[in-house]
């Protein structure tokens, strides 16, 4: 079940949304009418899923995606009566996971919260491995300048790299705590 927030400027339409996504057994835990309260709602509920409409008075549906994206990533799906490949472009630059042409019925929209939801604990999923590669290549990549300046201080290769492996265990920090410090004193 997906706790879910519905925003649509139109009440009948929100109504009908509310009664579909309850229909297809998750829960709406609150409504908006606009972006601004859009935003606000999120923050305060931090549901599973955003229904968003793009056009709304005030803050649009694509402006409060881009928003979200950078602040609260979750994942999206836009409402909209527009078929526009520049509201489409937008829309996938802004990280939303599913796009639906209204009026909306429930038999795409069941499929479309799906989707959304799996695409995008497949992108955390993703950041998440990059984030965990990129520190460890940096990690390497100390470790490695640590090695050449033991290696320049008379130990070889090997010693150079057993020696951050041990101190490191020594002091029950990583190795790149280790380099960094080996990095800092040599430096000098």
């Amino acid at each position: 079940m997906l706790r879910i927030i519905i925003v649509d400027d139109e009440a009948v339409i929100r109504m009908g949304l509310r009664a579909m996504v309850t229909a297809l057994g998750h829960r709406v835990v609150d409504t908006a009418a606009n972006g601004d309260e859009a935003l606000e709602k999120v923050k305060q509920h931090r549901p599973d899923l955003l229904l968003l409409d793009i056009k709304m008075p005030g803050t649009d549906g694509l402006t409060v995606a881009e928003i979200l994206s950078r602040e609260m990533p979750l994942p999206i799906v836009m409402l909209t009566a527009y078929s526009d490949r520049e509201l489409i472009e937008r829309a996938a630059n802004a990280a939303v996971m599913g796009y639906l042409i209204k009026p909306v019925q429930e038999e795409r929209l069941g499929p479309a919260l799906e989707v959304a939801v799996d695409r995008f604990r497949q992108m955390q999923a993703t950041a998440r491995q990059v984030y965990k590669l990129r520190n460890q290549l940096e990690a390497r990549d100390v470790i490695d300048a640590a090695r050449r300046i033991l290696v320049a201080a008379g130990l070889s290769e090997e010693e150079a790299y057993r020696r951050l492996q041990a101190t490191a265990r020594e002091k029950r920090c990583s190795m790149k705590d280790v380099a960094e410090a080996v990095i800092a004193v040599g430096g000098k």
